[in-house]
């Protein structure tokens, strides 16, 4: 059966109002300045501890504290601030009703991924959901797309479905085409010049994009 890949944030769901609101938290406690909108943006996809210390310039001390201040306010409610996008559900009953295999990849520890998705009724749409680890040993996107095709060896001809151009180069050193969710945040040419196969502007564009990457 097809395997399709799917990261979290910014493709299956609108997680920026909750990510914002715990960067903005972590950033106080730190004593750092007000967040920019471009570096509030830049957090969402990467993972959590590289965003702090690429998008705020944090120095590794500091990071622990923030990722910490962060996660304590995210786990108390601030996650669920996360809509599905429109067309999300439609989109894989569509690919389950063609009998592909569904798996998530985020960056995200796998807990809150799983706390999320069956938040917005999507807890039985994935047969696996792989994730971060809470001390950060496995985050980046390569490493959980290994734990996804390691579950799935026999899934055909994979795919990721992701919004950044981290997901592109993670999907990438496994041999996988990226499908570029456009509706995500990434900014304008992001995804095209990180290498994606192809980049839709709506979930309805994706099975059509699966079509023609495994014809």
């Amino acid at each position: 059966m097809p395997l399709t890949l799917f990261d979290l944030d910014g493709t299956l769901v609108d997680s920026a109002p909750g990510i914002h609101a715990s960067v903005r938290v972590a950033a106080a406690r730190l004593g750092l300045p007000e967040p920019t909108s471009d570096q509030l943006t830049a957090m969402v996809g990467p993972p959590l501890q590289d965003g702090f210390a690429t998008v705020l310039g944090l120095d590794l001390p500091d990071v622990d504290r923030a990722v910490a201040a962060y996660r304590a306010h995210y786990a108390a409610g601030a996650m669920f601030d996360a809509p599905l996008y429109p067309g999300v559900p439609e989109l894989l009953a569509q690919l389950r009703s063609e009998g592909q295999l569904l798996a998530v990849a985020t960056s995200k520890p796998v807990e809150f991924a799983r706390r999320i998705l069956d938040h917005v009724g999507l807890g039985e749409a994935f047969d696996s959901v792989h994730g971060a680890t809470l001390d950060g040993r496995v985050r980046h996107k390569q490493q959980v797309v290994a734990r996804a095709l390691a579950e799935h060896p026999d899934g055909a001809q994979p795919v990721l479905v992701g919004d950044r151009a981290q997901d592109v180069v993670g999907a990438r050193v496994h041999g996988l085409p990226c499908v570029g969710a456009g509706w995500g945040p990434a900014r304008p040419g992001e995804l095209a010049q990180a290498g994606a196969a192809v980049v839709v502007a709506t979930p309805a564009e994706v099975p059509a994009a699966l079509v023609a990457l495994r014809t």
